[in-house]
């Protein structure tokens, strides 16, 4: 059976000196963002010199100090990482009026920016494009020009690269990439640069004040940079851990991980989750190969026999690299210490999906 681990480390100051250099292969996630007023409070305790950029309403001075404070959580990505590591930062643009004066804080350009001059290689990034019912999107002064704004609904996933493409170099190595291969449809939605079908989360923690300070993205924008970005096995860290997504999406991809967090409040937040991470993997999986059996019975319809099949659950496959896809269920969720525990998996294929599935479609 395959193990992983997971941990959580809470401090009240910016430090993951306890993770080796190089040990990281992918890095999952989304920090505060500066200028947003909701993390004011929090970027002006690690620098009061923030509080009183504020109060004395110089917006880009305090938007260059909040940023100061996550170079140093980039600084420590850039050395945890393996060479051919990557990093996926989602990060949000701000808007905000400072001295009766509206205007865009492009976090977005500042931290690729910083990122470049520490020496990642940028990769195409992602714009997520979150979904809103809300029905007077306009600011400012509404129909009338030219005074109204352009309202902000995307987020950037940047996707940045330490080093040279990373090498599989061993038989183990290439063999497990391709059991960590994901379906050709997923693919073409997965590594576009605009996604569209990603809904926003909506926290609804006991704490109220807990849930002013919780931001969290939607479990499945981790879940495919994870799926994407990383292999079976690999090392996962959230540096902004938040309540804990990141994690529980390594857990569902059969990925280790590790989260650094300052706030202890999310602390009972985080673990809680244990108590349905297994049914919630499973059935995380479930769906994706429910939605691969749905796309094989459309593209079967209009193309025909398919030339592949996988070999451990035996449906139809679009491309040779799917023919090694295995998707290991979550058996078992073990608490090894006060802020830590192991993943157990299955290494058998799910029963329900080990059929003659070409026959079955073709009847269907």
């Amino acid at each position: 059976m395959l193990r992983t681990t997971h941990k959580a480390v809470f401090k009240n100051s910016i430090d993951m000196s306890s993770v080796p250099s190089g040990s990281v292969d992918l890095v999952v996630t989304s920090p505060p963002y500066p200028m947003i007023k909701m993390w004011d409070e929090m970027f002006e305790r690690l620098n009061p010199a923030i509080a009183n950029a504020l109060n004395k309403e110089q917006g880009m001075l305090s938007f260059e100090l909040m940023n100061r404070q996550l170079d140093q959580v980039w600084n420590e990505v850039y050395r945890v990482l393996r060479n051919g590591g990557i990093a996926c930062i989602n990060i949000g643009d701000a808007t905000r009026k400072i001295n009766d004066n509206f205007m865009l804080y492009s976090n977005h350009s500042r931290i690729l920016t910083y990122m470049l001059k520490k020496g990642f290689v940028a990769l195409p990034e992602i714009l997520w494009r979150k979904q809103t019912n809300a029905p007077n999107k306009f600011m400012g002064s509404g129909t009338l020009p030219a005074g109204a704004y352009v309202t902000l609904e995307h987020e950037h996933v940047l996707i940045l690269r330490k080093g040279r493409l990373r090498d599989f170099a061993t038989d183990d190595e290439k063999q497990n990439r391709r059991e960590s291969s994901i379906f050709w449809e997923e693919r073409n939605v997965w590594y576009s640069d605009v996604w569209m079908d990603i809904k926003g989360t909506v926290q609804k923690l006991k704490n109220k004040e807990t849930e002013k300070r919780s931001a969290a993205y939607p479990f499945e924008l981790p879940s495919r940079l994870i799926n994407m970005f990383s292999v079976r096995g690999d090392t996962v860290l959230d540096p902004f851990l938040g309540i804990g997504t990141t994690i529980y999406a390594a857990v569902a991809a059969c990925r280790n991980s590790i989260g650094f967090e300052i706030d202890t409040d999310f602390r009972e937040i985080i673990f809680a989750r244990t108590d349905t991470a297994i049914d919630f993997s499973n059935k995380h999986i479930e769906n994706r190969i429910n939605k691969h059996i749905d796309f094989v019975k459309e593209r079967f319809k209009t193309k025909g026999k398919f030339k592949y099949q996988n070999k451990h659950y035996g449906f139809p496959v679009v491309s040779r690299q799917e023919r090694e896809l295995f998707l290991n269920d979550l058996v078992s969720i073990n608490e090894t210490g006060s802020n830590s525990f192991e993943a157990v998996y299955s290494d058998k294929p799910q029963k329900e999906f080990c059929k003659n599935w070409e026959d079955y479609i073709i009847k269907d």
